[in-house]
């Protein structure tokens, strides 16, 4: 008896996690993106009205130009990814300019910064494996 009761409750535990981790996460609509980003930069920068409200319409048409590319064939992924570098160029450009030389120089540290993290994420990849093959 106690092993079914067992049984049954780590299946319920099971289905309800699974069920849960697939219904947690929603598509943001591009407004909410914009929103969202904007927010953090305003966060890490401490941005004045005037330069939330421009880079807001900029972070807005960045994020309406993907979910438009998004709907596109992907035929050709080439030129969408030179599409993608392009904008993305052009919205660090016009946010460039938006932006104080404080501003400019701490985005550039934090950029740095996030750099370093991925780089250092890709190192401890590579270790375990390198450190197998020297043993093997």
């Amino acid at each position: 008896m106690k092993r079914i009761v067992l049984t049954l409750a780590i299946a319920i535990i099971g289905l309800t996690s699974a069920f849960a981790q697939t219904t947690g996460q929603q598509k943001l609509t591009a407004e909410q993106r914009a929103e969202k980003s904007t927010a953090k930069l305003d966060k890490m920068l401490t941005l004045t009205a005037d330069q939330k409200q421009k880079i807001y319409a900029v972070e807005l048409d960045k994020y309406k130009q993907n979910e438009a590319w998004h709907k596109q064939s992907t035929a050709d992924r080439k030129a969408k990814k030179d599409q993608h570098a392009t904008a993305r160029k052009e919205t660090d450009v016009k946010i460039d300019q938006i932006l104080t030389a404080d501003q400019k120089k701490k985005m550039e540290d934090l950029h740095n910064a996030k750099k370093a993290r991925k780089h250092q994420k890709k190192d401890n990849q590579k270790t375990p494996a390198a450190t197998e093959t020297a043993e093997g």
